[in-house]
């Protein structure tokens, strides 16, 4: 399975001005969201990127892309009606081909040579079949992610085929619902923010929207996802790397930290924090 296009979405109300925020990079170089977003996407050998956008929003994100932005295409999601329907207007750009799907705010901290996405390309080529990475993550986190359920097929990769996909599901539905042999209590594995997709998710999902005429909005990526399981492989990978949801309550001063604490400014970052944390305490004993 040869995948060279990557779809990243940005177009979303509370989301369309987060890719467009700046950080410090582990290199200690100033970038966009954006701009490590794309570099995590090149090295995994992508060699055409689409970004969804809302309308009028394509001059700030060619500026935030840098010298990636040559190289972009932009498709607008005229009216507001979700994920889903940001992925639908890709089917074009995606034709017949697999590519691997981002969302614009998340950011991706690899804790081996190869980035992320690249390890989950690497692993979505050898298995020849759609696959998503997924994290061990709490069940207080669980209103934030899909999750999935599935059993165990390769440990020394840490896949799964994936049989169950519940959407932000409550503590006790996924307890109900979902399991994962292996996992600690109260743990499950939920969405990564990124995805190796096949052609037949935009069929799906064309079938889907077209039975939600006029309210397309309720339609969700993980129903796609639920039925991709039903009609063909899928599989679910933990990856060696960490997910930061810059969209949360602090998330982008939390993906700053996990830059910073990985890169060449490590020490000197570890040295402003402990100063911090002693002016406080010293604050409070007044």
């Amino acid at each position: 399975m040869d995948i060279k296009k990557a779809v990243i979405t940005a177009a979303g109300k509370s989301q369309r001005t987060l890719p467009l925020q700046s950080l410090v990079d582990r290199d200690g170089v100033n970038k966009t969201a954006l701009a490590i977003i794309i570099e995590e996407v090149l090295r995994a050998g992508i060699e055409q990127i689409a970004i969804v956008i809302a309308p009028g929003d394509e001059a700030a994100f060619r500026v935030a892309a840098g010298t990636h932005a040559a190289n972009l295409t932009f498709i607008e999601q005229k009216k507001p009606l979700g994920y889903a329907h940001a992925l639908s207007r890709t089917a074009t750009f995606c034709g017949k081909d697999p590519f691997l799907l981002l969302v614009g705010d998340h950011l991706y901290l690899s804790h081996t040579g190869k980035g992320c996405a690249q390890q989950l390309v690497e692993r979505a080529r050898a298995e020849k079949c759609a696959i998503s990475a997924v994290q061990s993550t709490h069940e207080s986190q669980l209103p934030y992610y899909g999750a999935v359920g599935g059993q165990l097929v390769d440990s020394t990769h840490r896949l799964y085929l994936v049989d169950t996909v519940l959407e932000k599901p409550t503590p006790t539905e996924a307890e109900q619902k979902i399991d994962v042999p292996g996992l600690r209590a109260g743990y499950y594995l939920c969405f990564f923010g990124m995805h190796v997709l096949t052609p037949t998710v935009h069929r799906l999902l064309d079938k889907m929207l077209d039975e939600a005429t006029g309210r397309e909005n309720t339609v969700h990526l993980r129903a796609v996802l639920a039925l991709l399981a039903d009609h063909e492989r899928y599989l679910a990978a933990e990856l060696d790397g960490r997910r930061y949801d810059f969209g949360v309550k602090y998330g982008l001063l939390t993906a700053q930290l996990a830059l910073a604490l990985d890169g060449c400014d490590r020490d000197e970052v570890l040295r402003g924090l402990v100063e911090l944390m002693a002016t406080k305490q010293s604050a409070d004993k007044k």
